[in-house]
């Protein structure tokens, strides 16, 4: 019979289904649960290509555990909420919840095809009522514990979709939605006071197994500096009848403050109006409205061209009483520090450029990386000079801010770049935010939670769901909804009509996973204890920052407020890469360049596409799609069809093939273990070619196909069962074990390297000593040439693995 996977394929994911195969339980086997995560899908339309690399490859290693006795969660859902779905439905004029719930059907069937080992018992949807209602609720008890917030704050504005934006979504002042240039406005907005949580979210990323990039990106996110809070005494103000006053700024380079030649305040400092002289008010006023529409991330632009106005005021350089001018620039931002900056020309690109711009002196105190010594002793912050030349420049930083501090002008701090996260959105479709205001802007009880009796606050159906120009949510039009009785004093009031950042549902999905039908709590704790923290989060690099910070944040926030017993979400994250075209452009809707992952299915077998993805490349980079890397796995199924499609049981087994098998037992399952899944692939190719023309057992014949199954479900079930004539599911199968005695004699590849290049590769016996190895290296014919000549320092041998000669 001719392989079929269409036909094959639906017979056993229909099969899977009714017995019920991936409905986990919460009772742990010996082998412990293991929930092993993927970022939930947002329902867009159709699944891309891209989802099938974020899930089928995944479920290799879920499949894998399975097999070795964990009792694995594989769990899936939607993102549902959010901006292109109520674009999409204003183009086309329907509800966004008939167009969110009719795509999460077409993607749902899309991603049964897969045959992922999802437990589509616990799927969850943001758009669910009995979902946001513990959002909602979580809300409420940040609110309690003073996290969340209402106050006036910078927003970037987009006139097009009429909200908010985060910084994030502005790329080089244009929405990355649609285009537009964004604006900057000052509105009331509810907030996460996430910068409480700064300094736990950068220590407490040594508490997982994150990689690298993720560890740089969140740091430098958050952007914690260590430095000193310096006072600059304000010089001669037409204000000083209370007494003296000062501008108070945040540096890391205490030891630079000698060459601090002007200070730059923020258009948004509210000292600007106060400081600035009457005949420069004119000038300072004609600045701050050109820079009120500028966005945050073109004023911090490297390359652009420094703008900035005299105050006509000054300030006292606290070290040494010298006067200095106060400017306005757009190159300091408000939020970020003091909204001050002492400037320092000779040592700061930025502070250079703005300085012969605006021909402002430029004072060295660095030279060849030394400070200037007599700074130092002539303002009294050494004695002497040869004392100078005991410390070094942090020492010196601290003396300057331990000198200053002594006369109550500095003190030491932490600074961040980390603002408190705005989760107000101007739009209909989001999770409502549950607070009610009673009374006027002034008066009345103001803004009172709604009680949690009282939950969830259900999104009302609007016919006129399109965003408003002057701001407010298009909610304000639901008179019915918006009018209630304050739940404090029982007046006529208003519900909030923002909503939520959709940030806010995908902070916390995966603790829904361990209890998703709890009606009474997000989730029951001993379900919750016995699921989390995650074990393994995989997802895209392009979440490092926002996603995964938001959901650590959220994790701290419940375990402070008792409703968790760990505070870190996940045990360990894993980024995949990206799939690109033959040009190197990443594949999307959009540019036209995306494959069509139904086609392909239905051309070649979801196995087929599984088993490329997993073999294009190392699962942590892009990938470049190749339709003929994929015809070359359909060939490979073929092949495996065939191989298997009509055994013979020999009389007795091939104990060579009982040795190949051990081998590629260990490798293949040491490949998935290692997300090495293209290396797998790899072994199971190099497998059959080992195999192809030998006898094998049923027993042996089944090894081969338990080693296939995590990679190719489908094709492996149907030989398992329909060729092998075995009676229950392969996936119920244990992962086979290999003997250790019949690897020793496996010949292993030594990497040679001279001075860390490597020179050769050789083929030795597996578990010499160290002494065995080094006679056969320095014997070898191209060793001993790369050595002519030269003096062995140092012989390193990290066993079966490397050796590394160091001349």
């Amino acid at each position: 019979m001719k392989y079929n996977p269409e036909k094959i394929e639906r017979k056993w994911q229909r099969y899977w289904e009714a017995k019920k195969f991936y409905h986990t339980k919460n009772s742990p086997p010996a082998g412990g649960n293991y929930m092993l995560l993927t970022e939930f899908a947002y329902p867009s339309g159709n699944l891309h290509i891209g989802h099938w690399l974020a899930f089928s490859v995944p479920d290799i290693l879920a499949r894998y555990l399975k097999m070795n006795g964990k009792n694995v969660l594989y769990p899936t859902g939607f993102d549902a909420f959010g901006l292109p779905a109520e674009n999409a439905a204003i183009q086309r004029n329907i509800n966004p919840r008939d167009w969110t719930e009719e795509n999460i059907k077409q993607m749902t069937k899309q991603l049964k095809s897969i045959g992922a080992m999802f437990d589509w018992s616990r799927a969850i949807s943001t758009i669910d009522p009995e979902y946001y209602k513990w959002t909602q609720w979580m809300f409420l008890k940040m609110y309690e514990k003073g996290l969340a917030y209402r106050e006036k704050t910078f927003v970037n504005w987009c006139p097009k979709d009429k909200t908010v934006l985060a910084n994030e979504q502005v790329k080089d002042g244009y929405c990355d939605r649609c285009g537009t240039e964004v604006e900057q406005k000052e509105l009331f907005q509810w907030m996460f006071k996430i910068t409480d949580y700064a300094d736990r979210l950068i220590d407490d990323l040594d508490k997982a197994d994150y990689p690298e990039t993720v560890r740089v990106a969140q740091r430098n996110w958050i952007g914690r500096s260590e430095g000193a809070l310096l006072k600059f005494p304000i010089f001669n103000p037409k204000f000083s009848k209370g007494g003296q006053e000062y501008i108070e700024v945040f540096t890391t380079r205490a030891d630079t403050l000698f060459g601090a030649t002007y200070l730059v305040l923020a258009p948004e400092h509210p000292m600007v109006t106060k400081l600035t002289k009457d005949e420069n008010l004119s000038a300072v006023s004609k600045y701050l409205e050109e820079v009120k529409n500028k966005t945050e991330m073109e004023r911090l632009h490297i390359d652009k061209s420094k703008t900035g106005v005299n105050t006509g005021g000054y300030v006292l350089n606290p070290i040494n009483n010298e006067k200095i001018p106060i400017w306005v620039a757009d190159y300091v931002i408000g939020w970020y520090g003091t909204g001050a900056v002492m400037a320092v020309p000779a040592h700061d690109e930025r502070d250079y450029e703005f300085a012969k711009k605006f021909d402002l002196p430029i004072k060295e105190v660095v030279k060849g990386g030394n400070i200037e010594k007599s700074a130092f002793t002539e303002n009294g912050v050494l004695t002497n000079s040869d004392e100078f030349d005991r410390i070094s420049s942090g020492e010196a930083r601290k003396r300057i801010v331990e000198k200053l501090k002594e006369k109550g002008l500095a003190d030491f701090k932490k600074n961040y770049k980390l603002h408190d996260w705005v989760l107000s959105r101007q739009r209909y479709w989001g999770v409502p935010i549950p607070m009610i205001r009673c009374g006027p802007p002034a008066g009345g009880c103001g803004y009172q939670p709604v009680p949690e009796k009282d939950l969830p606050v259900e999104l009302p159906k609007l016919e006129d769901f399109k965003p408003t120009d002057d701001g407010r949510s298009p909610l304000a039009k639901a008179e019915g909804w918006v009018n209630v009785k304050c739940p404090k004093c029982g007046q006529e009031a208003k519900r909030e009509t923002d909503t939520m950042d959709t940030f806010v549902d995908s902070s916390w999905y995966f603790l829904r996973y361990a209890d998703p039908k709890n009606k009474k709590e997000f989730a029951d704790k001993k379900k919750l204890k016995s699921w989390l923290p995650v074990p393994l989060y995989i997802g895209g690099a392009e979440h490092n920052t926002m996603h995964l910070l938001y959901s650590r944040f959220i994790t701290k926030a419940l375990y402070d407020l008792g409703c968790l017993d760990f505070s870190e979400p996940y045990l360990a994250r894993r980024n995949h890469g990206v799939i690109l075209d033959l040009t190197g452009q990443k594949m999307s809707k959009s540019k036209g360049n995306a494959t069509d992952p139904d086609k392909e299915v239905s051309k070649y077998g979801a196995d087929s596409v599984r088993m490329y993805l997993a073999f294009a490349g190392p699962y942590d980079q892009n990938i470049i799609w190749s339709a003929e890397g994929l015809v070359g796995i359909f060939r490979f199924l073929n092949r495996v069809w065939n191989f298997i499609g009509e055994p013979v049981e020999p009389k007795t087994a091939d104990k060579e093939v009982d040795k190949i098998l051990n081998k590629f037992t260990k490798e293949i399952g040491d490949d998935i273990k290692d997300l090495k899944f293209n290396t797998g692939v790899s072994g199971l190719m190099k497998l059959l070619n080992a195999i192809e023309d030998k006898w094998l057992t049923k027993k042996q014949y089944g090894t081969f196909l338990k080693l296939l199954a995590p990679f190719a479900p489908h094709i492996a079930e149907e030989l398992w069962q329909t060729v092998l004539k075995n009676k229950k599911s392969i996936h119920l199968e244990k992962w086979p074990k290999y003997n250790e005695a019949l690897l020793s004699d496996e010949p292993i590849e030594l990497v040679i390297q001279i001075n860390g290049v490597k020179r050769e590769v050789l083929k030795i016996t597996k578990g010499l000593s160290e002494e065995d190895v080094k006679r056969i290296v320095l014997d070898n014919e191209n060793v001993k040439k790369h050595l002519a000549g030269k003096e062995i320092k140092k012989f390193i041998y990290i066993k079966d693995r490397l050796v590394n000669v160091v001349v």
